[in-house]
């Protein structure tokens, strides 16, 4: 096992727990519709926290797969991940069945809870830009990350938006901040989606058989 396989045993069971907590607050919100007041906003945070989950598990192959075996590099992980656990884990409301006809609205859930969340992405996004400026200093091929344009333009309309969103005092104004982040987030994504495409997929699996 190579030290990245070992690390990411680690990092990757911790951020999938962080998933598997957004994905059952969404499902015990499904199983209680009939006392949900939906909305619209707890769902885009919820959809903007997996794309950025996802983007996590990405970085960690570009930053960590170099990485040596060293208890720090697990603590950061840990602090990284921990922190996207306690995001997902209050992005939705705790249902249950034993709550009776009690009403749960989802935007008051959100206004009750945005600062929190959004200020958890910003900490874990915030952790992983200090590693690239520090390792920037150290390898060339970080320094070449680190040198481009539009990563730091990426990270200023996350980082603003995301501010934004969690701490505007006028909610027409955190609401807009959660709209762009969140297209930048799915914009994101379609660009990966045409990279993709443009390299023709992915070659089949040879083998195997029923």
């Amino acid at each position: 096992m190579s030290a990245f396989e070992f690390f990411f045993s680690f990092y990757g069971l911790l951020l999938g727990l962080s998933v598997a907590e957004l994905v059952g607050g969404f499902a015990r919100v499904l199983h209680e519709k009939q006392r949900i007041r939906f909305g619209w906003l707890t769902p885009m945070l919820a959809l903007f926290v997996a794309i950025d989950i996802a983007t996590f598990w990405n970085q960690a192959w570009v930053i960590f797969r170099g990485a040596p075996f060293n208890t720090f590099v697990l603590l950061v992980s840990l602090a990284i991940a921990a922190t996207f656990y306690v995001a997902a884990s209050v992005t939705f409301p705790r249902v249950s069945a034993e709550g009776g006809d009690q009403k749960i609205d989802l935007d008051a859930h959100f206004w009750s809870h945005r600062r929190l969340v959004f200020g958890c992405i910003l900490a874990a996004n915030l952790i992983v830009a200090v590693i690239v400026i520090i390792l920037a200093q150290l390898n060339p091929g970080f320094a070449k990350i680190a040198g481009s344009v539009r990563l730091w333009v990426g990270v200023a309309i996350f980082v603003i938006g995301t501010a934004t969103a969690a701490f505007a005092p006028w909610r027409n104004v955190a609401a807009g901040a959660l709209v762009v982040v969140l297209l930048y987030s799915v914009w994101q994504m379609g660009n990966a989606a045409a990279l993709l495409l443009k390299a023709g997929g992915w070659a089949p699996a040879l083998g195997g058989g029923g």
